[in-house]
């Protein structure tokens, strides 16, 4: 193997490390829901642990948002939120 092989192949290595570290990060921002994912309809926008079993979501489904309480096997819609002016 001369010279020039070997600093090839430490090129495309690097290029292929370059490349899994980003697919890694895209991966990680779509499973933390900080990229939009197209074609999805529901996202959870909050999620707030109020004890050990119960939580409180906040819901986006069709550019509505919704509040459900969910523990202990069961889940209760609080009710849909009004619509925000984006303009305010």
């Amino acid at each position: 193997m001369t010279t020039e092989t070997g600093a090839w192949l430490q090129a495309a290595g690097a290029l292929a490390a370059v490349l899994l570290l980003l697919a890694i990060t895209a991966r990680g921002l779509r499973w933390g829901g900080l990229a939009a994912r197209p074609g999805r309809r529901l996202a959870v926008q909050e999620a707030l642990a109020l004890d050990g079993k119960r939580r409180l979501l906040l819901l986006r489904c069709d550019g509505r948002e919704v509040l459900v309480l969910t523990g202990d096997g069961q889940a209760a819609l609080l009710g849909w939120l009004p619509a925000q002016d984006d303009a305010a």
